[in-house]
């Protein structure tokens, strides 16, 4: 995703970050360009809340379950895709 216009940091390496920032794993230098980033990025915004409610219902509905491998494997080679693709589009409109 992108929203076609010009940021300090792009909405690929914000869409990246997102869960670490969502965690609180991040250092404050970076949480400050994210926090920038969402605030002047309607797109992205609207993928953080997405992914901040997804993580919550996960964390209170299957928080004690653990995650099979193979599952978790999955989710994150879709992940690195979707990163690759979304790179592509960002470089199309740039």
């Amino acid at each position: 995703m992108s929203c076609g216009g010009a940021h300090a940091t792009p909405c690929s390496e914000v869409l990246e970050k997102l869960y670490a920032y969502i965690d609180g794993e991040l250092e404050d230098v970076s949480c400050g360009e994210i926090r920038r980033h969402l605030d002047e990025c309607g797109p992205c915004l609207a993928e953080y809340g997405l992914e901040e409610v997804v993580k919550k219902l996960v964390a209170k509905h299957c928080g004690c379950d653990p995650v099979p491998q193979d599952l978790r494997s999955k989710v994150l080679q879709r992940l690195a895709a979707a990163r690759v693709d979304l790179r592509g589009q960002e470089a199309a409109v740039e």
